[in-house]
């Protein structure tokens, strides 16, 4: 078997990094839409257009006189020049690395007429003035737009092409060498400004995880409080079709003459109330979670009123009830579940958000609909602002909204001028009793 050379395995790793790192600079930007180009403030989203037409102005006269007067070069070729390393600054807006391209190839051909021109001069090499700050401007979108291995790649390259003409610099022709502290500045720019892009980065995209999850977590107990009625509202419906099959099978021997046709007829009707049960069932354990058991306490409702009061009264809130004659009485089951749920929710937030205040609940009859409404007041000795009055996770008012929803009724929450709290629920009774078996 062959063996491969020796350090060949060693040699494939500088190469491959090379490669990427060419990529990296050859790479289109996935994002080319100008900086700041998605600002609601129509003025913010031109200010990098005027920042990089400022640096324009500022720097493109002043390297003509200075690659003119301080290097020697020829009129016309410091303007070109400067030209080439300023006015890209521009483009740099939307296609930082393009920008880079330009900018980077006109500072290297600067630095190679410096060198064909002869003659000494005082001023500082390979970098003049001038350009080390237009060059650093440029790291500011490049690092603002380009991912890190971009960034490593134009500083590496930055580096290699810096550090090679400071070599080849005849000794005593230059004044000085900014070389490293060009690397060093245009390192520390790309570095600082990356930080702080990833940095505000991760603040969106925890701010958008964040949204997301209060939406899931609004929708989860959206779908766990409906299973919740959907299960409540099942004992009520089981009810009345236990009683249809009831009745229907037991009617051939309650009733007299009845004929075989009736007989039949009764028999496929409790039949069929019985494989509708079976099937209801079989839909409640699909709602039921895993760790819920079955229901069989019976659903409270509007007589259980009084004890719940009762109740909260012990738990420091101290509320009043007053219910109608009307209300009092025969109620569709539904009707009288969902009031009683109502009640309770309410006077729960009263416990958790206004400990100590007062309450007030009334339910009444008016024009076939059933009238439930509960306020209380602020906790005593301060006042509660409407915010945080009705602050928590509102789980609550989801179900109370979903219960009225069902029901084809009205759910109006609030709070109240003096610091309370108000909700009050209209729930349609004439047409459930009409439609009841």
């Amino acid at each position: 078997m062959d063996t491969p050379p020796a350090g060949r395995t060693g040699a494939a790793r500088p190469t491959a990094s090379a490669a990427a790192l060419a990529r990296a600079l050859t790479r289109p930007s996935a994002d080319r839409s100008p900086l700041l180009a998605h600002a609601t403030n129509r003025w913010v989203r031109h200010l990098p257009y005027v920042l990089a037409l400022g640096a324009v102005g500022a720097l493109l006269p002043s390297t003509v006189n200075v690659l003119g007067s301080d290097y020697g070069l020829n009129g016309g070729v410091a303007a070109g020049l400067a030209v080439a390393q300023t006015l890209p600054l521009l483009l740099a807006v939307s296609r930082p690395l393009p920008a880079w391209w330009i900018i980077g190839s006109a500072h290297l051909l600067t630095a190679l007429l410096l060198l064909s021109a002869g003659g000494r001069t005082d001023s500082v090499w390979p970098w003049p003035a001038t350009s080390v700050v237009g060059y650093c401007l440029l790291m500011v979108p490049l690092a603002l737009r380009e991912p890190r291995r971009t960034l490593l790649a134009v500083w590496l390259a930055t580096g290699a092409a810096t550090l090679t003409m400071s070599l080849i610099a005849p000794d005593g022709r230059f004044g000085g060498d900014n070389s490293l502290l060009v690397i060093t500045l245009s390192g520390a720019v790309l570095a600082f400004v990356g930080a702080l892009r990833e940095r505000e980065e991760a603040r969106r995209l925890l701010t958008a995880q964040e949204h997301i999850s209060e939406a899931e977590r609004g929708r989860r107990t959206l779908l766990e409080e409906r299973a919740r009625i959907a299960r409540e509202l099942h004992d009520v419906v089981a009810h009345h079709m236990s009683v249809i099959a009831v009745q229907a099978a037991s009617a051939p021997y309650r009733l007299t003459g009845v004929s075989a046709e009736a007989t039949e007829e009764f028999t496929a009707i409790a039949g069929t109330a019985r494989q509708s049960l079976a099937e209801m069932r079989r839909l409640l354990g699909v709602l039921r979670s895993e760790d819920s058991g079955g229901e069989k306490a019976p659903q409270p409702g509007v007589g259980q009123l009084a004890q719940l009061v009762e109740t909260v009264g012990r738990a420091g809130v101290e509320a009043e009830l007053t219910v109608s004659e009307r209300a009092a009485g025969a109620l569709p089951p539904a009707v009288d579940l969902s009031a009683y749920r109502i009640v309770q929710e309410a006077l729960a937030n009263v416990v958790r958000h206004a400990p100590g205040a007062p309450a007030r609940v009334s339910l009444s009859v008016d024009e076939g609909v059933l009238l439930v409404t509960v306020v209380n007041a602020a906790p005593p000795g301060r006042g509660r602002s409407p915010e945080h009055a009705a602050e928590g996770t509102g789980h609550g008012l989801v179900g109370m909204r979903e219960r009225v929803r069902l029901l084809d009724g009205r759910l109006d929450t609030g709070p109240l001028p003096d610091g309370g709290f108000r909700v009050a629920a209209a729930l349609p009774i004439d047409s459930l009793q009409e439609s009841a078996p």
